[in-house]
């Protein structure tokens, strides 16, 4: 690819007020002033924000913007007036959008509620381009399916899932001994636990390296977020639990390894910026061309390693448990773990207890055999999460009246 002849893509961006969906068209933007990239957009939804989707709408015109709350459809008219842009509000209106014709849909809607457009989207065979680590870990290996029984590619753009992509196998997956999955360790790394157990929220979401959501920050600070990327891990890349390993590396400059038979090791580096795996998702097989930040390796000196504590962190087991135990249990990890995430963001739970929350939600609902009851595969993970959300509700209400 040159600068004469530059990337051109139809793109939908579902989420596109979240960090993944801003950093996106950051990124299309740069790129089209750079000459490399001309980009015509079909969608935009986002949950609430309506001043900044209708900001992006004027930016990107296209043809359709959905905004998820359905009270707010009036104020999203009223900052759109003029615009001949079709415009639509709730839940089912984002599916629908979901569906629409396009060369590539940006799946950056945060949990689960982006598994239902996720799921839309993978039947429309379109390349996907999947920042909603939730649609994977509930559906994993159903998504994938239905996104090869309809012809479509999928890409992650999650920044280890990313590195791993670029440089695993996919025709000789014999070939590989194991995967690393590389965690920055997150803004607790070097904390004991009786410091953790009196954490804020803003202390948790003032990551280190990276510029995430307040929800995912709170998962990184948490080590859940690479327990949740091990799940993926093994979905995206069929690979069992027992070759799949997490080390910490603080300067978050090898985003993931894969390691080969023979003993090569081959990562993936760059710096910590989410629109490097989004141009990779954007373009892939090509490169797309923009004004990225260099790596100076010069400058940095060194790259450090640690194992990961398991005593201080224990999500990150809880995640792999989730994994081999198999069936609903990843759903039920994901879902406990998001109540758990947002309570403690809510001020309802303490830090430590987020994980506390994620293992008894797992035991009672092992208890209760909560399980699958439809047919529907999309519709069957979100009943699983739903009752799984319930339980992990009913026990942080109990912690918060013995606290």
């Amino acid at each position: 690819m040159s600068i004469s002849s530059p990337l051109r893509r139809k793109v939908s961006v579902l989420g596109s007020t979240g960090s993944v969906g801003c950093s996106t068209l950051d990124l299309m933007d740069q790129a089209e002033k750079a000459g490399t990239g001309a980009f015509e957009v079909e969608v935009l939804t986002g949950g609430r924000n309506v001043a900044r989707l209708a900001e992006q709408a004027r930016r990107w015109k296209p043809r359709v913007v959905v905004i998820a709350e359905l009270s707010l459809l009036n104020d999203l008219r009223d900052a759109l007036s003029g615009t001949g842009i079709e415009i639509a509000a709730g839940d089912a209106a984002v599916v629908e959008a979901a569906t629409r014709p396009t060369e590539l849909v940006m799946a950056a809607i945060v949990g689960a509620a982006g598994l239902r457009s996720t799921w839309a989207a993978a039947g429309t065979g379109a390349t996907l381009a999947l920042a909603n680590k939730e649609s994977l870990v509930c559906c994993g290996p159903r998504l994938i399916a239905r996104v090869a029984a309809a012809k479509g590619r999928l890409i992650p753009v999650d920044s280890e899932h990313s590195a791993i992509f670029q440089v695993f196998p996919a025709d000789a997956p014999e070939r590989v001994a194991r995967l690393i999955l590389t965690a920055s360790g997150g803004p607790f790394r070097k904390t004991s636990l009786g410091e953790m157990a009196r954490m804020t929220p803003e202390q948790a979401v003032a990551h280190p390296r990276w510029s995430m959501g307040a929800k995912i920050s709170v998962d990184s600070a948490t080590l859940a977020n690479k327990g949740l990327e091990t799940i993926e891990a093994a979905y995206l890349f069929d690979m069992p639990a027992e070759k799949i390993d997490v080390v910490v590396h603080p300067e978050s400059i090898i985003h993931s390894m894969v390691e080969y038979v023979d003993g090569s090791t081959l990562a993936q580096m760059g710096p910590p910026d989410m629109r490097t795996p989004i141009a990779c998702a954007l373009s892939w097989p090509d490169r797309l061309s923009w004004p990225a930040p260099r790596l100076d390796l010069a400058a940095l000196g060194a790259l450090t390693f640690e194992a990961p504590d398991f005593d201080r962190f224990p999500a990150l087991n809880l995640a792999r448990q989730a994994l081999i135990a198999g069936g609903d249990a990843p759903t039920v990890f994901n879902a406990a773990n998001e109540v758990g995430a947002y309570a403690f963001l809510d001020r309802r739970l303490g830090f430590l207890n987020i994980a506390a929350v994620v293992a008894e939600t797992l035991e009672r609902a092992t208890a209760e055999g909560v399980m699958s009851v439809s047919d529907d595969a999309c519709e069957a993970a979100l009943a699983v999460d739903a009752r799984a959300r319930r339980i992990a509700e009913t026990i942080v209400a109990q912690r918060a009246l013995a606290a």
